[in-house]
This record gives structure tokens, sequence and C-alpha cells, in this order.
């Protein structure tokens, strides 16, 4: 097991804590990495695009003109796609374009991310994230205590709403409870912050699949 420092808000080292080789020693599956990731972000896709077919638009469904004797083609609506106001042809319907992986492929993803961050010095352990009130400037003032200069994601318990609050004007930092971690959330922010029992039901959470 890998031993971390574990610091207080003032970024003064306070102990060590053992981290689970299984979910932070894991191996780098970048592979696995972008299959999971493309599926959540599939599943973020509205799928709303809609255009009209013939059946939908308006005008009459009477022959145009006779079948023969005119010398023109033989028409026989004036919703057809080929006429100005007439529906689409194959035109894009709603539909979902997201689809799960499988619990082991997510938790497998989540697995290489966190190892990672830590592979690449990008994790911080901190015993635990109180705050007196709920205040953005106290907030960002911890971060630069904590020498996070750049985007990051904090985890900590769901009851801890001081921390929630204050993070939510910080365009470059997010607040979420360890069972709500996901594999899109911890790429795209720069620095990893986790509380000791963060990284405790984050380790039960993975572990269990």
């Amino acid at each position: 097991m890998a031993k971390v420092k574990v610091f207080n808000l003032r970024n003064e080292s306070i102990g060590e804590i053992e981290l689970s080789d299984e979910v932070f020693g894991a191996e780098i599956n970048e592979g696995l990495l972008y299959d999971v990731i493309k599926a959540q972000l599939a599943s973020r896709r509205q799928g709303s695009a809609n255009t009209k077919v013939r059946s939908e638009v308006s005008g009459s469904t009477k022959k145009i003109y006779k079948q023969k004797g005119t010398g023109r083609a033989r028409h026989g609506s004036i919703r057809a796609p080929n006429f100005r106001g007439g529906g689409s042809v194959h035109s894009p319907k709603p539909h979902a374009y997201g689809w799960r992986p499988p619990a082991k492929m997510r938790a497998g993803a989540l697995k290489s991310a966190l190892s990672m961050k830590l592979k690449e010095g990008r994790l911080t352990i901190v015993d635990t994230f109180k705050l007196d009130e709920v205040k953005t400037k106290a907030l960002a003032g911890v971060l630069t205590t904590l020498h996070v200069t750049k985007s990051s994601l904090i985890v900590d318990a769901k009851a801890n709403d001081n921390l929630r609050l204050s993070v939510r004007n910080l365009s470059d930092h997010h607040f979420l409870p360890p069972e709500g971690v996901n594999l899109y959330d911890l790429l795209r922010h720069e620095h990893l912050i986790l509380t000791k029992d963060a990284v405790a039901a984050l380790e039960a959470r993975v572990r269990n699949v």
C-alpha cells in the first residue's frame, strides 16, 4: 500500500494514510478510459434533433395533375421531398445516444483515473475540509494555501454544506460527494482533493463492484 501525506487546511502535514493498491495503484488503462468517457459523454447528448417527413408537413393530398399526357414527371403529392416545403428524406428523429458500460468497466476506469492522479502528483488528501461559514473567498484562500492554483475536484461528504455552497462561484473548481465521483469530472479537473472519509468511501465503492 502506498503511503501518502495527510494535510490540514493550513497545508501542514499532520500524518500519513495508506491507500489501497487496488484502487490507487492500478495500471492506467488508456483504452478503458476512452471507452467509458465516450459512453458518459454520449449519455449527455440530448438527441432532440427533429425534422418533418412528408407525412408531417402541411399540404394537400390531392394528386397535382393527371398521371399521363402532360409530359411532366408523374408526381403524386405536393408534400414530396423534391418540392419546396415538402418533407425531408431520412431526416433525424429524437433518440437516445447513450449506453451504459458494465459496472466492472466503470470501476476499472475510476481506478485508472485515481491511480493516474496519484502517480502524477495531482492528488491532495486533507484530514477534514470544514469551513466556518459559506464563504467563497475563504475557500479560495484555502485552495491557494494548498497550492491548488488550477481547476480542482473536491470530494467530501454530501452533508458538508458549507463546502458545497462555497465552491459554487468558483468556475474552475467543483464539489462532489464520493458516490457522485465520475470519470468525466476526474479527468477534466487538474487536481483532486480528497478528505480521509472520502478516500475510505471511494475505496469501499470501487471494491464492492
